[in-house]
């Protein structure tokens, strides 16, 4: 079956047909590293990785660009306040930024520019954008976008040149010649970053960035370009307008948008303060049930961030764990769930759905553990394990998961230190039912209870877990 991806630019779905055969070339908009990573990123960064996964999974080679802004008012301003060079504050950021994907097991990129790295490109992209009448000198010495002069202007957000300057507000002294015109270059302010441009030392604009970066390193016509839906008006749209004028190509077959995280019906964004760093989540999360949160809803739609919603992804892992338990794995061996799991990824990459083919999985793994039927288990659990590999879930061993303290880091697993505790207890237990001493047993249960510890009896045993 033919992956089919919704494309933003056209409203519909859309077989996936790349330009190079076998090779997908897809650009996703990254971070600006002025501050930690928060729940939108993660859902961005988990989104896009499954991407990336599946369509390698699905035999594609795939080149991913996820690029860095590091130039940026927000960037200059942090800087200043505390008093250190942008350098120092960005290289911060950075590294927390990848100590956040590994945590959330989100791989790296193919390609990962930063702006800085871009200037001569930069530079060179808006030189044509002027020389092919696109782009302006202003009074002010900064470099802007003529938006009137690109015909194709608002076909992605669905915008109308003529309601947008209605919204719009010309502040005195304006130096732009229409009120949408965009900055490209910005001219250099004391005590502020500059390089040296044609037009004077300044810095690139936001948007141009992305332009630049994605047509030096995946050419001016590739596959997908992605980011999240509050990219899609003015970034992205100023983006076509940009690369459109300045190569006279197509630019990008496919947009693909993630939808907001919300909070409270509300947007998470830093600009109403209703936002969680990944790390701030992490003190009393594991990481994987942030990934396992983000892969329960379609990657388009709304996703609501709540203990509620959170307990739900923590709950589904801890079935598909305790599925895993005490088996041995037999690789290569794949029933109608990786039909099932295939059709739903194939479909938009419908991850709820794919969930689903895991989970009713994991349930007839658990049918043939309770049969004896070892032979089935296993080949269940290899099953289990190597879609589970396509999502980024299921990466430790059920015996970590499942005895590690709630609210554990798990970037270097390991089990409960008191393990080895627990395990004299429940073998105690064991004894004293044995011997048909249930008050005893009933003891030890209780205490173990009571430190949150659930036993579970089956056929193969009594094993423990952290409830």
């Amino acid at each position: 079956m033919t992956i089919q991806i919704h494309n933003s630019l056209t409203g519909r779905k859309e077989a996936l047909v790349t330009l190079e055969p076998h090779h997908v070339r897809m650009y996703v908009c990254g971070m600006t590293v002025y501050d930690y990573c928060h729940v939108g990123h993660a859902r961005s960064l988990v989104v896009f990785d499954t991407v990336r996964r599946y369509l390698r999974h699905a035999g594609y080679r795939v080149t991913h660009v996820r690029n860095i802004t590091d130039i940026d008012d927000k960037i200059i301003q942090r800087a200043q306040e505390n008093g250190e060079p942008m350098s120092a504050l960005t290289e911060r950021f950075i590294s927390a930024m990848h100590e956040d994907c590994d945590a959330l097991g989100v791989e790296r990129p193919e390609h990962e520019p930063r702006a800085t790295e871009y200037i001569g490109p930069i530079v060179a992209m808006i030189a044509r954008l002027i020389e092919n009448g696109y782009a302006y000198v202003a009074r002010d010495g900064d470099v802007l976008y003529a938006v009137a002069k690109f015909a194709g202007y608002g076909q992605l957000s669905g915008k109308r040149l003529a309601d947008l300057r209605a919204g719009s507000r010309v502040e005195v002294n304006e130096a732009k010649r229409d009120p949408l015109d965009f900055v490209l270059w910005k001219r250099a302010k004391p005590g502020e970053p500059f390089w040296a441009s044609p037009w004077g030392d300044g810095r690139p604009g936001w948007h141009i960035e992305c332009s630049a970066m994605s047509v030096a390193l995946l050419g001016d016509h590739f596959d997908i370009h992605g980011g999240g839906m509050d990219l899609k008006f003015p970034h992205h749209e100023n983006e076509i307008a940009q690369t459109c004028a300045a190569c006279d190509s197509q630019f990008v077959n496919t947009w693909m948008h993630n939808g907001f995280v919300n909070v409270n019906a509300e947007k998470m964004s830093k600009s109403l303060g209703n936002f969680f760093t990944v790390r701030e989540v992490q003190k009393t999360l594991r990481p994987e049930v942030m990934r396992m949160f983000v892969l329960g809803s379609h990657y388009r739609g709304p996703i609501n961030y709540s203990h509620d919603s959170l307990q739900q992804a923590d709950s589904a892992l801890e079935r598909l764990y305790t599925a895993l338990r005490g088996v041995v794995v037999e690789w290569g061996v794949a029933s109608v769930a990786t039909a099932r799991f295939a059709e739903a990824m194939n479909d938009d990459f419908n991850t709820p759905e794919a969930l689903a083919a895991l989970l009713a999985l994991a349930r007839d793994l658990n049918v043939a553990k309770a049969a004896g039927d070892a032979r089935q288990a296993s080949q269940f659990a290899g099953e289990l394990l190597s879609l589970a590999k396509v999502l980024g879930i299921l990466s430790l061993e059920a015996e970590v998961w499942l005895k590690a303290l709630p609210g554990q880091s798990l970037d270097a697993p390991s089990v409960d230190p008191a393990a080895a505790e627990i395990d004299a207890l429940v073998t105690a237990r064991i004894a004293a039912r044995k011997a048909k001493n249930f008050v005893e047993s009933d003891r030890i249960r209780d205490q173990l209870l009571a430190r949150n510890i659930v036993l579970e009896d089956g056929p193969q045993g009594t094993t423990w877990r952290y409830g």
